[in-house]
């Protein structure tokens, strides 16, 4: 090689093409991957079980309370 010839240019990364995890195994067998609409949709469903809380929380609060059944005497049926 001539010492004037260019060097071979390294390929380009884009900064926006996300990440990606790859975990291996012992025996360096892929396990799995996890890729950026993973954590995208742990993220939403953190945010829809927060808000489902929430909403659980808000109605528990105002429903009547139940009333207890005496000890040895059946729970009353509700027929619709």
């Amino acid at each position: 090689m001539n010492k004037f010839e260019p060097k071979q240019s390294q390929p380009k990364t884009d900064k926006d093409e996300g990440w990606i995890v790859q975990v291996y195994g012992s025996n360096r067998r892929l396990l799995c991957v996890l890729e950026p609409s993973h954590g995208w949709m742990f993220v939403m469903g953190v945010g829809v079980g927060l808000l489902l809380a929430i909403f659980w929380i808000n109605i528990s609060r105002y429903s009547p309370p139940v009333e207890p059944t005496p000890p040895g005497e059946a729970p009353k049926l509700q027929v619709d």
